[in-house]
C-alpha cells in the first residue's frame, strides 16, 4: 500500500491509469483525425514492442497503476494483440482492462480479446447513417462497427461505451439519435467535444459544440437525472427515465476536468506525457533499450507524475485557440499519442 501511495502527484491527485497508445496506423482516414493518404507511418523499430509495453505496465503497476486503456491508431491492425492483452491481463494488480476501437476488425476479435482478458470495449462511432459515416471515415463500413458491437457485448465486453464526437455541420442534428439508444441499449453514449487535433485545416471554431450545447439538445427527448456509476474517468453520466443505458457528456474545453485526471499516456514510440495538452513528455525507449534497471524506468514514472502540470489553459474562448494548437507537430498528432 506504500508504493500505490507513491503515486500521487504535486497535487494530490492518484495516477492509477495508464493509456497506451501501440500503433500510429489505422484503417480508417476519419476527416477531424487524418489527411486523405493518412500520415507518413513511423518506423517499426521506433514502435515499442509488446515486451517493452508490458515490462512498463508491470513496473507502473508496482507503484500503483491498477488500470490500463489499449488505444492506437486503431490497435486492432496490429498483429498478435491478444499476446499484449493476455501478458497485462496477468500482471496482478492490473483490475481493469480496456481497449478503444473504431470497431471496423472488432467482430473478428471480440471473443479473442475476451478469452485472452479484456475487461471493456470502447467504440469510436460519430454517424448511424451509411453514407455520412462513410463520408467521415473516407470509406468504413458502419455495418463493420455494427456487427462489432453485437460481437462485443455477446462476448461480454461490457459495459460498451460508444463514443461520438458532434461537429457543426457534419454530424450534430443525429445527436439525439445516439443518445435515444440508451434508452433500449444497456450502452453508455458519450458525447465528447471536437478538439483541435489532426491537421491545421480539419478543426475552426465554428465546428465547435460545447458540452452544454449538446446537453440542452439531449434534453428535448426527455429530463435527464444524474447516473450514478463507479467513477473511472471524465465524463459526467445521465439518464432518461427507465433508459437501459446511459448519456455522458466529456468536456476537454469548455469545462476543464483536470482537477481528477489520473491518467498518463505512453505513445507509440514510448514517451510518457503527462498531459494530453503539455509540451513535456519523458522518454523511456532509450532506458528500455540501454540496459537500464527496473528502478531506473520506475523512476522515469515517478517523475512523469511529479512534472505532471495542474491543467492545461486551452479554452475555446482563446481568440488564438488555433495558432496555440497547431504550433507544435506533436500536439496535434492523435493517433500517436493516443485517444
Amino acid at each position: 500500500m506504500e508504493k500505490m501511495n507513491s503515486l500521487k502527484d504535486g497535487f494530490q491527485r492518484t495516477i492509477d491509469y495508464m493509456r497506451i497508445s501501440i500503433t500510429d496506423r489505422c484503417n480508417l482516414r476519419c476527416i477531424y483525425c487524418m489527411p486523405p493518404d493518412g500520415l507518413n507511418p513511423i518506423e517499426r523499430k521506433e514502435i515499442l514492442s509488446y515486451e517493452e509495453i508490458v515490462r512498463i505496465v508491470k513496473i507502473a503497476a508496482e507503484i500503483g497503476v491498477r488500470k490500463v486503456r489499449i488505444t492506437g491508431g486503431e490497435p486492432l491492425t496490429r498483429k498478435n494483440i491478444t499476446y499484449l492483452i493476455k501478458n497485462i491481463k496477468n500482471i496482478p494488480s492490473i483490475e481493469d482492462l480496456s481497449l478503444t476501437t473504431n470497431g471496423i476488425l472488432l467482430s473478428q476479435y471480440a471473443e479473442e480479446l475476451s478469452d485472452a482478458g479484456l475487461d471493456r470495449i470502447n467504440i469510436s462511432l460519430d454517424s448511424l447513417k451509411p453514407d455520412r459515416y462513410r463520408e467521415i471515415t473516407r470509406g468504413g463500413d458502419i455495418h463493420d462497427v455494427l456487427k462489432g458491437i453485437e460481437a462485443a457485448e455477446i462476448a461480454g465486453l461490457i459495459p460498451i461505451k460508444i463514443n461520438m464526437i458532434p461537429i457543426r455541420g457534419i454530424n450534430d442534428d443525429e445527436i439525439g439519435e445516439f443518445a435515444k439508444i440508451t434508452l433500449n441499449s444497456p450502452y453508455q453514449v458519450r458525447f465528447i467535444e471536437f478538439m483541435p487535433f489532426g491537421t491545421e485545416d480539419m478543426w475552426n471554431k465554428e465546428k465547435f459544440i460545447s458540452t452544454g450545447e449538446i446537453k440542452s439538445i439531449v434534453e428535448g427527448i426527455g429530463p435527464l437525472t444524474p447516473a450514478k456509476l463507479r467513477k473511472s474517468g471524465p465524463a459526467r453520466y445521465f439518464r432518461f427515465n427507465g433508459a437501459a443505458g446511459v448519456v455522458g457528456f466529456i468536456s476537454p474545453l469548455s469545462n476543464h476536468f483536470c482537477g481528477e485526471c489520473n491518467r498518463l499516456r505512453l505513445t507509440t514510440t514510448g514517451r510518457l506525457r503527462p498531459c494530453l495538452f503539455s509540451d513535456t513528455e519523458i522518454d523511456l525507449k532509450p532506458a528500455l533499450r540501454g540496459g537500464a534497471p527496473d528502478s531506473e524506468i520506475e523512476r522515469l514514472i515517478k517523475l512523469s507524475i511529479e512534472i505532471k502540470p495542474q491543467g492545461h489553459n486551452i479554452s475555446i474562448q482563446d481568440t488564438d485557440l488555433k495558432k496555440l494548437m497547431y504550433k507544435k507537430e506533436h500536439i496535434r498528432l492523435m493517433s500517436r499519442i493516443g485517444g
